[in-house]
């Protein structure tokens, strides 16, 4: 559970975090969930890591059959934030 992804998956696809994807050099995202809160998050976390491979496969094969990477998908719908207005009255450019 995260709540930026983009930054968590940079993290395991550059190896900066301990655990799983470092270990077995597991860089591909190929499925996410987002949720309203951190608690929904949290309790399908643990639900899911309750599972069988079998399930989790089926998870994963009913979104991305392809197991395509979603990591580039993702970052390119990301609209950059608007500038922020400066107080000095100027266009706000540097």
């Amino acid at each position: 559970m995260t709540s930026d992804l983009i930054k968590r998956i940079y993290e395991h696809k550059h190896d900066l975090a301990d655990g799983f994807t470092r270990k077995y050099k597991v860089h591909r995202l190929v499925w996410y969930e987002i949720h309203r809160s951190a608690e929904t998050a949290i309790t399908r976390e643990k639900q899911i890591k309750k599972w069988n491979r079998k399930w989790k496969l089926d998870l994963i094969e009913q979104i991305n059959p392809e197991w395509n990477d979603l990591y580039e998908e993702m970052i390119n719908s990301v609209e950059p934030a608007p500038a922020s207005k400066s107080r000095g009255g100027n266009d706000g450019n540097l």
